[in-house]
């Protein structure tokens, strides 16, 4: 925003790399002259809705709109290149001409980044020109520009220099194990160069599994390989690259080895570059004695983990093994063990699930005679007659003992209990 500057004047240069996009400058003095000219040009360039009411005051001192201006002599200036195809073998000169227009006459240059050639120009006369002597293939693929500058504005005319020269081949090594083995290589050379591959001096046929892949280009420049897939020690050799075009050829050799040979050599088959491993004496000591073997601490650790993991398991399989025998002797001894015989209304040889299981039916059942006897009409509780006497026994299982859950009583009864009579059961009158 330059507006109530009091500018009666103002330059483009300060302008003219910046890309503006406004510029506000309203009630400014300016004078009507060359110099504001870019200013108009700039107006011109903005839509109707985004211009701005600006004057400018003349010879006599007259308010004239900047859209009206009228000055003489007082154009933008034009830049044109006598050639917009460059085209050079290396080693030769070429001269460029640049013609250019405007008033006042524009001033003019030449823009030249990064040219390596020698070279050298003329720009006090129109047209101007421009001089390359001894033309390097480094400078193909740079810009060459024109540019011409007044007042007013400027103008560019630029075009791309091209130079032919024989291919050139900066880089071939040894191959490479990735996806595919690769022989990397780089070539330069313009027009693009054939490539061709020799395989121990013999043309080598190229197929889906030996083939030439370019990876990058960049500008007269190709990054690439020839990738074997799966190669074996018949593809050991010598390669040969040769890189030809129109201007001359370019060949570098280089010796590859994928695979040993099979059976050649007491070592096993490897890849090379991959498995290498420098062994001396004092690594793998006297392989005649077995005395001096060297056993890989890795092994042997992974042994004892093994023996440890062994002794775990067998010690956990012992211990399960002793507790359910110990559990099993519980359970069939606890539950039948004697302890004595019932003599007498004392009850000895009877489990302790047994006893406890006769005193609840002692108290339901209100009497010894309900507890050994199921018989309703029996008026003598455990009468029991063999041969006409009174035989204990507590060893065998005859009809004088009465079976309890799971143990066989002894039952022992009163020989006088019947030799009551009626008359003695009957009470006094």
């Amino acid at each position: 925003n330059l507006s109530r500057n009091k500018l009666s004047s103002l330059s483009k240069k300060p302008f003219r790399h910046l890309g503006l996009s406004d510029l506000i400058l309203v009630d400014n003095p300016f004078k009507c002259s060359c110099e504001i000219m870019w200013i108009k040009k700039f107006q011109e360039t903005k839509f109707y809705t985004e211009t701005q009411d600006l004057y400018c005051f003349d010879d006599n001192n007259k308010q004239t709109a900047l859209m009206d201006m009228k000055v003489p002599n007082c154009d933008l200036p034009s830049a044109n290149l006598s050639n917009y195809n460059i085209t050079v073998v290396e080693g030769k000169s070429i001269t460029l001409y640049c013609d250019t227009t405007g008033g006042p006459p524009p001033n003019v240059s030449w823009v030249l980044t990064n040219l390596v050639s020698n070279h050298e120009s003329d720009t006090s006369k129109n047209p101007a020109s421009l001089t390359i002597k001894n033309v390097s293939s480094m400078d193909s693929g740079l810009w060459i520009s024109c540019v011409a500058e007044n007042i007013v504005g400027e103008d560019q005319a630029s075009a791309e220099l091209t130079v032919f020269f024989a291919p050139n081949i900066t880089f071939i090594e040894s191959p490479t194990p990735d996806h595919h083995w690769c022989i990397p290589f780089t070539v330069k050379g313009n027009p693009k160069p054939t490539l061709q591959w020799f395989y121990e001096g013999a043309i080598l046929n190229e197929s889906e599994y030996i083939c030439t892949k370019i990876h990058v280009i960049n500008q007269s420049e190709y990054h690439g390989c020839l990738q074997l897939d799966n190669p074996t020690h018949l593809n050991n050799g010598a390669y040969t690259l040769l890189a030809k075009n129109e201007y001359g050829e370019d060949e570098k050799r280089v010796d590859a080895h994928f695979m040993s040979v099979p059976g050649d050599g007491d070592g096993p088959i490897v890849d090379p570059d991959v498995y290498e491993y420098e062994t001396t004496p004092n690594d793998l000591g006297d392989t005649t004695n077995n005395s001096n073997q060297i056993t890989s601490p890795d092994v042997s650790n992974k042994e004892n983990e093994d023996s440890i993991t062994v002794y775990v398991v067998v010690g956990i399989a012992a211990l399960v093994c002793t507790g359910l025998v110990i559990m099993l002797i519980i359970l069939k001894f606890g539950r039948h063990s004697k302890f004595g015989m019932k003599v007498h209304g004392e009850v000895k040889g009877v489990g302790l699930v047994d006893q406890i299981w006769l005193s609840l039916q002692d108290c339901d059942n209100e009497g010894p005679s309900s507890v050994i006897s199921n018989d309703d009409d029996s008026a003598s509780p455990l009468h029991h007659i063999s041969n006409g006497s009174n035989t204990p026994s507590s060893s065998e299982g005859g009809p004088d003992a009465v079976i309890i859950g799971m143990t066989k009583i002894p039952v022992i009864e009163n020989p006088q209990y019947f030799g009551i009579t009626n008359s003695q059961l009957k009470p006094d009158t």
